[in-house]
Parts: structure tokens; C-alpha cells; sequence
């Protein structure tokens, strides 16, 4: 177990640093009032291309929610940008010897003190206040199958004590154990569970030809009330963990007839844990399934495959690729990114609302990819793929108009359209577009 790490300083780590992630001020005096320490909601979305002239970095853009919701949305610019090559990659290569690269998924802490950013190439984890956007803390995962480092998705607990990561091809599921009232972090590796080797409560084996043919973690999802999260799978199937625990214990097991691979998105709603699976590898080029599962009822006595999930929807005709979801006003939805559709469903009884297609006069292939709703409910915010996508199957990753998709909710959450195109961009040298939309929240201080 590594010692704790409590943050003290930052600038000092490399000279210049700060100066690089400084913050971009607003433009115009319609965006003077949003400053750093507001307390107004904002956007986060990650564009995952290296920075400019860089293997590594990637930046951060943070939009006003305001700015985003009227008729001039597409006009809207950022009230700040990090570039994650400076304190950042400082940081991280102070504390670990390397430099982070590919910034992937975006999550806050619940009361939206601090963001969790994940790099999926290099196996950072890098801590953010989410007040004044400085890196706090940077943890390098652990070196897994094939010697592998990954950091696909960094999900926190509800009550804010843990950080669960999936290593991807690494097949580690790993823990940062956190203090956010105190800036102190702690990478827990005592409380890894290896996926490859290790065995479910009845017995199995954890990756097996059949049962569970790929670990390697995709979205360790948690719900809301308990900390219990759900472990999904490249090669299918499905482990359920208390976290809690050291090492991490699964209660819960799942096979791949069970559950299809390569699931992310996922939201509680409806007293259950709705989740998907998706596309993207060749053994499933196509997938659109969605999934309720019981937000109680686990344990390691349990027999595999209880309790039983409830198989909401399926349509694996290409193109699909089932990615992120939300839940807006009593409906989820679910993004895909290969049909540029998002699927709606009841929360509360699980029936196919509708279909919504979002190409249109403001992106005619938008790839949506990850989504949040803002704060009144009637917008929901999603990131968009560009022409190279970095991360994803090229067949169903690829968009034409990288940035944040506006979403106009109608009919009380059942209906809606993309309004406008808030685009984001890093053309290189060649003047080749690099951005590439993936992570994307909603931060709203209380």
C-alpha cells in the first residue's frame, strides 16, 4: 500500500507549470461574471488529442451552462480551458515519472468539490478542485496483464471515500481511496482484484473461455445510496464489487450469455441500475443492449447470474453502438454514437419511449458519445466525436463536428432534437482536425 498523498503545493513542482495551465479569461463582458471559484454550473468536456506539438497533454474545455442554453449556444466559447500538458503533466510526472496521455472519462465527487480525470493510454488518475481547476494529485496504475497500464474509467463512490479505476488491458480493477475534505489520496493497491487470475465466489474462474472470455474492465458504474459498483467487461459478462472491502470482493457474478460485452453507460433510475452494452471490438462490431439490474440482493452466496437482470432492449443491427447514458425528467437516455440515435426509455417502467434521431442541420454525423443534463432538466449536453477518433472502433467513433451537442428536451423528457453545436478544435501543423469529444459532466457546486 503506497503512502497517502496530501496536497500542499503545486506551483513549485516544475517552473512555469501554472503559468502553461493557466486559465483562459472571458472574452466579453457576458462572461466576465463566470470566474475561477464560481459558483455557477458549468460543462467540462475533454478533448482527448495530444496538445499541440506534444505526445501526451490533451486540454479541458469549461463552458457557462447560461451561455449554453439560449438561441446563441453554437457562438458559445469557453470560460476556461486547461491544458493538460502543463501542471498537469508536471504533476504527474513528478509524482510518477511519467507523462499523462489520452485524457478519456470525466467524473466529480458528489458534492462537485473535485473532478476525477482517467487517461487511457498511460494509467493516470489525476484529482482536480473543481473551484480553482488545479491538479491536486496524479496516480499512475498499476503494470497488469502483459505488463499493461491502462486508465479506462475512473468512477467515485457515493459517499466520496473511494475512487474505483478499470485498468483496462491491464484487467486490474484498482482503488484510490480518497479524503476530499482534506486533499488526501491514497492509491490503495492492497485492495486490487486481479481479473485475469482471479476466482468468483462459486468458484470459476474470473476470465474464462466461456463464462468471461475478456476482463478487461470497461465502467466500474456505482449508484447513488451504496457504494456497490458494477464491473463491465470487454469480452462480456459482469462482476459486481464491494469496494469497500480489502481487497475489493466481487458478490456478484455474471456470464457472457448474460450480459453482451464491452457495456459503459449507465445510470440508477427507477430503482435500478440501467445498464448497456456496446460495439467496438471484433467479436461484436455492432451491440445495442440495455439492461435493469437490482440496486440490492448481492452476495457472494448467491448462485451466478443473481439476481436475474431484466433485458430492456436489443437491436444489434448495424450501425449500433450503445454508449453513454442519462436520466432526464423520469426517462433515460441512451446515446449512439454508430446510429446517431439516443434511445428513451421509462424509468419507472422500463418501456421503449421512442427513438430520437440527432442529425440534422447543425451536425449532419454527430457521433454522440457521453451525456449530462443540465441543471433545469430541459438540455441535455453530449460530447461529440470528430473526423479521428483516438479512442473507439473508427467505424462507429467517427464524427464529423467534435464538441458539445446541445439537446433540446421536449415532452417532458421523452422527446427532443440537437439544437446546436458548440464546437471545440486543435488543428495541427498539417491543418488536420485532432479534437475528439469524449468525457463530458455537468458541474454544479452546492
Amino acid at each position: 500500500m503506497r503512502k497517502p498523498i496530501t496536497v500542499v503545493a503545486l506551483c513549485s513542482l516544475a517552473l512555469g507549470a501554472c503559468e502553461r495551465d493557466s486559465l483562459l479569461q472571458p472574452q466579453d463582458d457576458a462572461l466576465a461574471q463566470y470566474t475561477v471559484g464560481s459558483a455557477q454550473p458549468e460543462v467540462w468536456v475533454v478533448d482527448q488529442s495530444n496538445t499541440d506539438g506534444l505526445t501526451y497533454g490533451g486540454a479541458i474545455h469549461i463552458f457557462a451552462v447560461p451561455d449554453l442554453m439560449g438561441e446563441a449556444a453554437a457562438k458559445a466559447r469557453p470560460i476556461a480551458s486547461i491544458d493538460l500538458a502543463g501542471a498537469t503533466a508536471a504533476l504527474c510526472m513528478a509524482q510518477t515519472g511519467a507523462n499523462p496521455v489520452r485524457p478519456h472519462m470525466l467524473f466529480f465527487n458528489s458534492t462537485h468539490t473535485h473532478g476525477v480525470l482517467s487517461f487511457v493510454v498511460s494509467g493516470h488518475v489525476v484529482i482536480f478542485d473543481g473551484a480553482t481547476r488545479a491538479p491536486q494529485a496524479c496516480f499512475r496504475m498499476s503494470a497488469g496483464a502483459g505488463g499493461a497500464i491502462q486508465a479506462h474509467a475512473a468512477f467515485v463512490t457515493p459517499d466520496d471515500r473511494h475512487i474505483v479505476v478499470a485498468n483496462q488491458n491491464g484487467k486490474l480493477l484498482e482503488r484510490i481511496d480518497t479524503d476530499f475534505a482534506t486533499n488526501t489520496y491514497m492509491h490503495a493497491t492492497a485492495a486490487t482484484i486481479d481479473l485475469v487470475n482471479c476466482t468468483t465466489p462459486n468458484g470459476f474462474p474470473c476470465q474464462d473461455p466461456v463464462l468471461r472470455p475478456d476482463n478487461a474492465p470497461i465502467c466500474p458504474l456505482v449508484g447513488t445510496g451504496s457504494n456497490t459498483s458494477w464491473i463491465t467487461l470487454r469480452g462480456g459478462g459482469l462482476l459486481v464489487v464491494d469496494p469497500d472491502v480489502t481487497p475489493m470482493a466481487i458478490i456478484g457474478e455474471y456470464d457472457a450469455a448474460t450480459v453482451h460485452p464491452n457495456g459503459c453507460g449507465g445510470i440508477k433510475a427507477g430503482g435500478s441500475m440501467w445498464i448497456n452494452s456496446g460495439g467496438g471490438t471484433a467479436s461484436n462490431l455492432n451491440e445495442f443492449d440495455v439492461y435493469r439490474f437490482p440496486l440490492t440482493g448481492y452476495s457472494a452466496s448467491n448462485l451466478p447470474n443473481t439476481p436475474a437482470p431484466l433485458l430492456v432492449f436489443s437491436d444489434d443491427v448495424a450501425p449500433r453502438d450503445s454508449h453513454g447514458a442519462t436520466l432526464v425528467r423520469g426517462n433515460v437516455w441512451v446515446f449512439d454514437r454508430g446510429a446517431n440515435v439516443a434511445e428513451v426509455f421509462d424509468e419507472a417502467s422500463g418501456v421503449h419511449v421512442g427513438t430520437v434521431n440527432l442529425p440534422g442541420g447543425a451536425s449532419g454525423d454527430p457521433a454522440p458519445d457521453l451525456a449530462d443534463v443540465s441543471p433545469s432538466g430541459n438540455r441535455i449536453f453530449v460530447s461529440l466525436r470528430g473526423p479521428n477518433p483516438l479512442t473507439g472502433d473508427p467505424h462507429v467513433a467517427t464524427g464529423s463536428t467534435p464538441g458539445i451537442g446541445v439537446v433540446q428536451v421536449e415532452e417532458g423528457g421523452a422527446r427532443g432534437f440537437l439544437k446546436a453545436v458548440v464546437p471545440i478544435s486543435n488543428v495541427d501543423a498539417a491543418g488536420v482536425e485532432r479534437a475528439d469529444a469524449h468525457g463530458i459532466r455537468v458541474r454544479n457546486p452546492r
